[in-house]
């Protein structure tokens, strides 16, 4: 009987080491592949100001480090561009943190630090440029309840 305890107990413990090792714990720029839905609020200093920024963003990432983009951004309540289109990069790191940069027509280069949770799921992200105080979430685009 103590036998056969004791083997049920190694064959579990090996099942969940090997389950373990087909599943690391460990990010890269795959682990964002895919369309994301961002939500972005925060604040750029002005010499006149503070100008409030809201939005939304639909990002796309390729799995190797580029990404596209399209926008809609408020500034202080008065709308932008519909969909101004985007590129960029971004880099993920194995700890899940990583960068990205993203190029908009006829504006600054914006540059964030990320940082990806849920097992790639959701991305947490800040503007690093100086004087903007910007943040953003996202979670990924799902068309159905079937989609990978």
């Amino acid at each position: 009987m103590k036998f056969r305890i004791c083997l049920i107990l190694l064959v579990a413990a090996l099942a969940m080491s090997s389950a373990a090792k087909a599943h690391p714990n460990e990010c890269s720029d795959s682990t964002i592949r895919g369309t994301f839905a961002f939500t972005i609020h925060g604040q750029i200093f002005t010499p006149n100001g503070p100008i409030l920024i809201d939005g939304i963003a639909k990002t796309t990432f390729d799995g190797e480090g580029n990404l596209t983009q399209v926008d809609t951004v408020a500034q202080n309540g008065v709308m932008g561009q519909v969909w101004r289109p985007g590129t960029g990069s971004y880099k993920v790191n194995a700890d899940c943190t990583g960068t990205m940069t993203i190029a908009n027509p006829d504006a600054p280069v914006l540059h964030l630090a990320i940082l990806v949770s849920r097992a790639g799921e959701q991305i947490h992200a800040v503007v690093t440029d100086t004087g903007v105080a910007v943040t953003s979430d996202a979670e990924r685009v799902r068309i159905s309840r079937w989609d990978d």
